[in-house]
């Protein structure tokens, strides 16, 4: 069942694995106006091309996924309150006019959307603390305002806790795919929702970016798909 601002696939276990998607929805709630064309609804600045997709192929028994159910440009639920981006006025180069609302309406998405999400969220890794969090995304094979081409495809990112990434970065390499460590940009720099709910209680995790022209359609999602199980189950094994 949809739970607006998120919903749940599967049923989570102790000790299983929970993928998160903070940005697998474009939807935009009644009563917000971005102000923006409705094509841009199906980019990258608003949704992370093919990861719902993919997280939905992933669930079977063991395995669920928490899925994020509002455009990042509602509210990006992988910010931390007051850090810039969170409601983007100008996204890769687009405008985004209704996301100048000022203190107070920044103020109420928080209380509609961001803290629900998260309190939710926590509740559900508290009561089944799964053995691997896998934090789910995808990146564009370049932005509009760069030029320089991203080669990998796949990324793997960690803050202090590098545990999983370790263990999976080469496992990646011996399918042969050009994997980022830490690229195509840092997760000592953009991993809020896994500092919150991996890194803060010591909980492993796994934060991957997927290039999105490897998942836009459904064979390579059905791929990705079984690649994404295949490495979390040996990730865990290795960290048991």
């Amino acid at each position: 069942m949809k739970i607006e601002p998120y919903s749940l696939l599967g049923t989570p276990v102790e000790g299983g694995i929970l993928v998160i998607a903070d940005h697998a929805s474009n939807h935009v709630p009644e009563g917000i106006d971005l102000g923006i064309p409705a094509e841009l609804m199906n980019q990258h600045i608003a949704i992370d091309i093919g990861v719902a997709a993919v997280a939905q192929r992933t669930v079977a028994p063991g395995t669920a996924a928490w899925l994020a159910g509002i455009s990042r440009l509602v509210c990006d639920l992988n910010r931390d309150i007051g850090m810039p981006g969170m409601f983007p006025e100008v996204s890769d180069g687009y405008d985004i006019p209704g996301n100048r609302i000022g203190d107070e309406g920044r103020a109420a998405r928080v209380k509609t959307y961001f803290d629900p999400y998260h309190a939710a969220l926590e509740k559900l890794l508290a009561d089944s603390p799964p053995a691997l969090i896998v934090s789910l995304h995808s990146f564009t094979p370049g932005l509009a305002t760069c030029d320089k081409p991203r080669p990998w495809e796949i990324g793997i990112l960690y803050n202090e806790d590098d545990r999983a990434a370790r263990l999976a970065i080469p496992l990646l390499e011996a399918e042969g795919l050009t994997v980022g460590d830490q690229q195509p940009y840092s997760g000592r720099i953009l991993n809020a929702s896994m500092n919150r709910h991996a890194e803060a209680h010591g909980r492993p995790y796994l934060s991957i970016e997927i290039r999105q022209d490897q998942i836009a359609d459904e064979a390579g999602q059905a791929l990705w798909a079984e690649r994404m199980t295949r490495l979390c189950s040996a990730v865990v094994a290795r960290l048991g």
